[in-house]
């Protein structure tokens, strides 16, 4: 058994003595290696890719609501999305080319307000009866029949559920990326087959959120807020409302 020199005692128990001296009064000095990457976090970062887009799916599916906007390119169009979303409905705008609309949809009631330009945009008769028509229609919420074959597609922008299983997919090999942060809000990346199959930075605060897609092919960019924010859809009033029938004029 090696002994251990009085001087050498006495030195290292003066430099526990130091460092806890240091500690009390909050000041930094004795760590014996670099600051944990993952302290204060909620650990997300410590697991594979597929363990964190699975937990930060199963956040987004949980929370009651969240914002989501940005661009999403369908089918050749691209739509810019401002929507406040819930499990029961949503609003907000949408733009495609230098057409705007908002929708609101509360439960299976889908109303959609646009000014008399969208309306009469792409008619090939034009005329006084188109304009006429629209001028009614001019900033009033238009009630969307569910019969009408713009339903489904129109509903699909309020439709959390929907929306997320679509979005919130990488394609490709999962693999974990650089830590970063979105507003303020420190994040983890991950990513499908490098990039290619998209990017999705998740929250290591609180909940793991999804924060910003990036997707695939460049087919958009969307950013997440607002997450379980209180926010409830209601139906529009009776003086803001048009009751049109049960199909939409063509726009």
């Amino acid at each position: 058994m090696t002994a251990i020199a009085p001087g050498r005692t006495r030195r290292t128990a003066g430099a526990a003595v130091l460092c806890a001296s240091l500690a009390v009064v909050g000041l930094a000095g004795c760590s014996d290696g670099e600051e944990d990457p993952d302290a204060g976090t909620n650990g997300v970062a410590k697991l594979s890719a597929a363990r964190i887009q699975s937990k930060s799916r199963k956040a987004a599916t949980t929370a009651d609501s969240v914002r989501l906007s940005g661009s999403v390119v369908s089918k050749g169009a691209t739509y810019k999305l401002d929507m406040q979303l819930t499990g029961d409905g949503g609003s907000g705008e949408v733009r495609s080319g230098k057409r705007t609309f908002q929708l609101l949809r509360v439960g299976e009631q889908l109303f959609l307000k646009a000014d008399a330009q969208f309306w009469t945009s792409g008619k090939e008769s034009g005329g006084k009866a188109d304009e006429a028509a629209a001028g009614k229609l001019d900033g009033k919420y238009v009630k969307v029949p569910e019969g009408d074959k713009s339903y489904r597609q129109l509903s699909g922008f309020t439709d959390k559920k929907l929306l997320l299983d679509g979005l919130l997919t990488l394609h490709g090999k999962l693999e974990k990326g650089e830590r970063g942060s979105t507003g303020g809000v420190r994040t983890i990346e991950i990513t499908g087959d490098q990039g290619a199959g998209g990017t999705l930075d998740v929250s290591l605060e609180g909940p793991p959120y999804p924060l910003t897609l990036e997707r695939a092919g460049g087919a958009g960019v969307l950013k997440l807020t607002d997450w379980g924010k209180d926010f409830e859809v209601e139906p529009p009033t009776k003086g803001e409302t048009v009751d049109y029938g049960q199909e939409l004029p063509s726009s």
